[in-house]
């Protein structure tokens, strides 16, 4: 169902803030997060609705993303903490998590239990070989692999992340190999989690992405986990007909917006020109994104109040401040 007077939605999507929260020490402006530091080492994320794909920040915002983002991880977060602790203390508003501030592990946990997404592309050009892990003879884009794959990246603060293997991570000492083995363990348990969880809502998740941090010499879970922007995942009911068809899947991801960019000639090349993007097709990727919520969550979406979200947030997150610190 489309959404009435969709223009002004569109003018109340959260791009950019200026917060100075109390306590505040500094602040890190991502694509799509906003990282507060406070000094008691807490962060505030704010989720913004930017989007980003082929890690360019697109020209308009998505009214609803962030609000999508933060409640889908949220609940997550606390599905998944009797595997992992992880960085989340509260949500004081729809787009904002406050937690622990953690040191990143500098790798990024890419599992993958279907052939999708990069790794279908990498395939069509021949390779079999992806991080160091050997891909079948024989695949068709979007089948499963025999068992899921750990394909690490490097986590960059600016540019390209890039694909990386399990022993240059340990050859170059990027992160210690008793560490690194613990990763790779927590990967698969949280990928086996997340898969019944999707299952159970008639989903399939392909693929995703997990960060990890140190707190105190221990590994935490921390960003985001099992959102559309970390995570691919194909409506189970006709999979198996579509492939066998040689169809395209029907999915909940972010996919659609990076195949929407190479249609129009972008794909972060150098000299590429970034396409201007439709209003309708922003209503697209909103409407897309709340699906996935009430698909993956089974509950209804509630809209917050758009009318003045950097006002929102701020006295939100003031008063949450307020309280925990008296």
């Amino acid at each position: 169902m489309k959404i009435n007077n969709f223009e002004p939605i569109l003018m109340n999507a959260l791009t950019t803030s200026n917060f100075n929260f109390s306590g505040q020490r500094s602040v890190y402006h991502g694509k799509v997060r906003d990282v507060h530091h406070l000094d008691d080492d807490r962060l505030i994320m704010v989720a913004s609705d930017r989007i980003s794909a082929f890690d360019h920040i697109l020209p308009k915002g998505i009214p609803f993303k962030g609000q999508v983002l933060n409640q889908v991880a949220t609940m997550f977060l606390d599905a998944t903490s009797d595997i992992v602790p992880n960085w989340l203390i509260d949500t004081p508003d729809p787009n904002v998590a406050i937690g622990y501030a953690c040191v990143p592990i500098r790798v990024e946990m890419v599992i993958r239990g279907y052939l999708a997404g990069h790794s279908a592309r990498e395939y069509k050009k021949g390779k079999r070989v992806l991080c160091g892990v050997n891909m079948p003879e024989g695949m068709n884009e979007n089948d499963q692999f025999p068992e899921p794959i750990i394909t690490p990246a490097t986590k960059a603060d600016e540019g390209h992340d890039e694909d990386i293997s399990r022993e240059e991570i340990l050859s170059k000492e990027i992160v210690p190999r008793e560490i690194y083995l613990e990763l790779e363990n927590i990967t698969r348990k949280l990928f086996e989690r997340g898969t019944q969880m999707a299952a159970e809502r008639g989903l399939i998740l392909v693929d995703t992405k997990y960060e990890f941090g140190l707190l105190d010499g221990k590994v935490i879970l921390i960003d985001e986990i099992h959102t559309p922007d970390s995570s691919r995942y194909f409506y189970a009911e006709g999979y198996e007909e579509r492939q066998a068809k040689g169809m395209a899947q029907r999915q909940l991801s972010k996919e659609f917006v990076r195949q929407w960019l190479i249609e129009n000639g972008f794909q972060g090349l150098d000299g590429q020109k970034m396409p201007n993007m439709p209003d309708s097709f922003v209503q697209t990727i909103s409407e897309r994104y709340i699906e996935l919520y009430e698909k993956i969550t089974g509950k209804k979406f509630i809209k917050s109040d758009t009318t003045n979200i950097n006002g929102r947030i701020e006295e939100n997150v003031g008063k949450y401040l307020t309280q925990k610190n008296k």
